[in-house]
């Protein structure tokens, strides 16, 4: 079976950009892997996609998701074939590249408050400095409730930024 690339697939180049438009405002409203799984479950219902939880047993044709920890999402349509015929899957792998704030991250040193944080997605140290850089995420408060945060968005929020030192001065952290 030969699958058509996109350039066969879309009949003009406003059809691309419009695809182009649409997986960029995923992007965007996909900073962090809750977020992802958040507009994944969009799309997938614009689509006639149910919850799992929803079906008391599976049909031909179903489209039915699931979400794991509201880090995972796997969608499915289910194929007219036993599944002993086979079965086709696509996989896909929500990478957020982010400094992630530790549990207790808050401290102060030589008059500075600081956060202590850790990186992940094989972005280097040196690229997140001298950007502004928005905060998302989900604080969870001692009585046991949770509310999600996003600084920095906003023109009117307040940005987060990494100071790096002048060129001049890093010889020794460039080594």
């Amino acid at each position: 079976m030969y699958n058509k690339s996109a350039w066969e697939k879309y009949e003009s180049l406003d059809e691309i950009m419009d695809f182009a438009e649409g997986y960029k405002s995923f992007l965007s409203n996909s900073k962090t892997e809750r977020e992802a799984v958040k507009e994944a479950i969009k799309l997938a219902e614009a689509k006639g996609f149910r919850p799992l939880k929803d079906f008391a047993s599976l049909q031909k044709g179903d489209k039915v998701y699931a979400v794991n920890k509201n880090k995972n999402f796997a969608a499915f349509i289910i194929g007219k074939k036993p599944l002993e015929d086979g079965l086709r899957i696509l996989g896909a792998h929500i990478d957020s590249p982010r400094m992630d704030v530790k549990s207790n991250p808050l401290y102060e040193a030589n008059g500075f408050a600081l956060l202590d944080t850790h990186y992940y997605g094989g972005i280097k140290k040196y690229q997140w400095v001298t950007i502004p850089l928005a905060i998302h995420g989900v604080v969870c408060k001692k009585d046991g409730s949770k509310f999600e945060v996003a600084i920095g968005e906003d023109p009117a929020d307040p940005i987060l930024g990494i100071s790096d030192l002048l060129v001049h001065l890093s010889a020794d952290q460039l080594q």
